[in-house]
């Protein structure tokens, strides 16, 4: 590619296909995604310091259905919703003072997880190629992982930080990989078959 060119997203890597709709269609899009978040935060295995949710299991199909800048918005969107209070986080909370707890690094690390595996998407990794989506969901996991560990190292030190904000996840990432590459791959099947 030269270097004056600009990538654009295939067509067809996402069956929303929301890259061709109109603004009103993008904005119906980022209020179903902040609510698809907010319901994944309602499902919580409650652990210390950081709780088991499905968080990422939304925030990567996101990434994936709506290509890597909507995708951003979205989650940043829902990220404001609840710095401002609303209860759209985990178990239902909300307040600034979230941000900079031990889960900030992983909140933080949302729209850079759903922006990574939107631009991944983009490029192929999506429900068109099932074992390249489920790749780019362990990819995002991962990122999500690091990034919330480092930040948690910083409060309770290296070890603890991987003891207790990593190791307890590893297996419910891929788990929830597995299953938001499952959905993405029927998605985009069904709207194969309601084309043809």
């Amino acid at each position: 590619m030269h270097p004056t060119q600009t990538y654009t997203a295939r067509p067809g890597f996402s069956p929303l296909d929301l890259q061709n709709r109109s603004l009103a269609w993008r904005i119906g899009a980022v209020l179903l995604g902040s609510l698809l978040l907010t319901l994944s935060s309602y499902i919580e295995v409650p652990m210390y310091p950081v709780p088991v949710t499905m968080q990422t299991f939304a925030v990567t199909l996101i990434g994936a259905l709506y290509g890597w800048r909507l995708g951003g918005l979205t989650i940043l969107a829902w990220l404001a919703e609840g710095a401002a209070g609303l209860p759209v986080l985990a178990g239902g909370a909300g307040g600034f003072a979230h941000f900079f707890g031990p889960t900030g690094g992983y909140l933080l690390a949302f729209p850079i997880v759903g922006m990574v595996v939107g631009w991944l998407a983009e490029r192929g990794w999506n429900g068109q190629r099932v074992a390249f989506a489920f790749a780019a969901m362990l990819i995002g996991n991962a990122l999500c992982l690091v990034l919330g560990a480092a930040w948690l190292a910083a409060m309770i030190g290296v070890e603890k930080a991987i003891v207790a904000g990593v190791l307890p996840f590893i297996i419910g990432g891929v788990l929830k990989s597995a299953l938001a590459a499952a959905v993405l791959k029927a998605m985009t099947r069904g709207t194969k078959r309601a084309e043809t």
